[in-house]
C-alpha cells in the first residue's frame, strides 16, 4: 500500500492470504492502517474450490468465501476476485462447470447483502492450489462467463493469461466486455507459456488492449499484476508503462 501511494496509483489490490486474522481487533487495526497511509485497497482475491469432487467440501468452500466477503466488506473493499476451483483430476468438465457456477451464483447473494462485487477471472494458478484452475482454459471460462450472466458476479479480465495459452486477448476482451468490471494487466515472455515477465517488454498486446478498453469508455478498475519477480523496480516499470499506454491511447 505504501509502494501504491509512492507511485501515485488510486488503491491497492491484494490476497486474502495477506490478511492474517478475522478478528475486530485485527480488522480495526487494518483499517486504522488504510486510513493512515490514504490508499484504500480496492480489490483482494479470494481461492474458492468449487470444483472439488467431494460435496461437503464445496459447502467448506462456499462458507470460507462468504467469510472472506464479510471481512472484505469490512475492510470496505469494493470487489473480491474469485475463480471456479482446481482441476481436480475426478472432476469431469461438465461436473466442474456446473459445480462452479451454481456455487458463484450463491455466493453473489452473500456478495450482494455486504455490497460487495464478486470478479471471476480467467486465471491460471495460485500459490495455494496444488492444481491449476480449472477454468485457466478459455472455452471453459468463457461458458462459465455465460452461464453466472445476470447472477450479480461480474468479470475480471487477465490479459497475460490470455497470452499464455497461445491466443490474442483482445477478441476475447471484446466478446466479454459488457461483463468485465476489472482488468488484470500482465505480461508473459513468450506466446502460449506460462512466464510472466516485467509488464511492457514481453508478447502480450497491453498497448492494444488499453486502447480499447479506453475507447469504450472503461471505468472500471486496471489493475497492474506485476509477477516477474523484480521487485519494486518492476512494479515502478509496469506502473510507467501502464500510465503511458493509456494516456497515448487515441
Amino acid at each position: 500500500m505504501k509502494n501504491a501511494k509512492r507511485l501515485g496509483l488510486d488503491a491497492a489490490d491484494i490476497s486474502t492470504v495477506m490478511l492474517k486474522e478475522h478478528t475486530p481487533v485485527y480488522l480495526n487495526r487494518v483499517n486504522r492502517l488504510i486510513d493512515e497511509i490514504g490508499i484504500p485497497i480496492a480489490m483482494a482475491s479470494a481461492y474458492p474450490d468449487f470444483t472439488h469432487p467431494d460435496a461437503l467440501q464445496r459447502e467448506r468452500e462456499l462458507e470460507y468465501l462468504r467469510r472472506d466477503i464479510a471481512m472484505c466488506s469490512e475492510l470496505r473493499l469494493q470487489y473480491v476476485r474469485v475463480l471456479a476451483g482446481q482441476a481436480h483430476l475426478e472432476t469431469s468438465r461438465e461436473e466442474g462447470i456446473r459445480w462452479a457456477v451454481e456455487m458463484l451464483r450463491r455466493a453473489a447473494v452473500t456478495a450482494a447483502k455486504f455490497g460487495v462485487t464478486l470478479v471471476y477471472e480467467n486465471h491460471f494458478k495460485p500459490t495455494v492450489w496444488e492444481y491449476a484452475d480449472f477454468s485457466f482454459p478459455i472455452d471453459i471460462f468463457l461458458e462459465i462467463a455465460l452461464k453466472i450472466k445476470g447472477s450479480g458476479v461480474k468479470l475480471n479480465f487477465d490479459t497475460g493469461n490470455v497470452t499464455a495459452l497461445g491466443l490474442d486477448p483482445i477478441p476475447i476482451l471484446k466478446k466479454i466486455y459488457p461483463d468485465v468490471a476489472t482488468v488484470h494487466i500482465s505480461d508473459m515472455a513468450e506466446l502460449g507459456k506460462f512466464a510472466p515477465v516485467v509488464i511492457g517488454t514481453g508478447v502480450t498486446p497491453n498497448k492494444e488492449i488499453l486502447a480499447y478498453l479506453k475507447q469504450q469508455g472503461f471505468n472500471g478498475l486496471v489493475c497492474i499484476e506485476e509477477a516477474s519477480g523484480t521487485g519494486y523496480d518492476g512494479i515502478r516499470k509496469a506502473v510507467e508503462f501502464v500510465r503511458s499506454a493509456w494516456e497515448e491511447a487515441l
